[in-house]
């Protein structure tokens, strides 16, 4: 399968698994006549490119956003991967939560399905997200760290040669990185992780 032309931050090379099941299944999990909600962590949050009637800022429970994802294409090359955040188990991740109507809902999930899914590489779950509004159940495009798109721990060096090298179709890493954390920090959302990772990137500009 070839990568899809919407903007993403997910697609690879070859499918991992087929995402029509995936979708069914995320589909048998959504009420049929409600609206949608759909959980933001990294790309979503600048760019979502779907059609929706409210956002909110929101925390996940028990998964958390880390850099620990694979890029070959839109962030990097096969002879130079770059990465991209993936929602990971543990901990606890603030986000957006977007609203799309339930008219719209199955039209704009498959729109999302072909920017997010066209490889099968993510897990999709229904998670319980807090907002100020009140509780709501939004879908979550996670990662298993048994992926092969998983990066595990990364050594510093390592991270500063991918922020310094890593370029693909919509860009660099490290400009990912950049507009992840500005979008963050557009709603209020402030990341200590991903500041530290900026502060390596910034080392690595340096030669510090």
């Amino acid at each position: 399968m070839s990568e899809t032309v919407l903007f993403s931050e997910s697609h690879e090379l070859v499918p991992l698994r087929d995402p029509a099941p995936l979708l069914a299944r995320t589909l048998a999990g959504w009420r049929a006549g409600a609206d949608l909600w759909v959980f933001g962590y990294g790309s979503l949050i600048w760019r979502p490119e779907f059609e929706h009637v409210e956002q909110r800022l929101a925390t996940v429970h028990g998964y958390h956003r880390a850099l620990k994802m694979w890029s070959r294409v839109n962030r990097g090359t096969p002879q130079c991967p770059g990465l991209v955040f993936a929602l990971l188990s543990g901990g606890s991740c603030r986000g957006m939560v977007f609203r799309i109507p339930a008219a719209r809902a199955e039209a704009e999930l498959q729109r999302l399905w072909q920017r997010e899914m066209p490889t099968g590489v993510y897990d999709p779950r229904w998670l319980p997200c807090r907002t100020a509004q009140g509780p709501v159940q939004a879908l979550a495009f996670t990662l298993s760290r048994r992926s092969p798109n998983y990066t595990g721990t990364l050594a510093p060096e390592t991270l500063q040669r991918i922020f310094s090298q890593a370029c693909g179709r919509y860009g660099s890493t490290l400009d990912y990185v950049m507009r992840t954390e500005a979008g963050l920090r557009a709603h209020g959302i402030h990341d200590r992780a991903l500041t530290a990772l900026l502060r390596l990137a910034r080392d690595a500009a340096s030669g510090g």
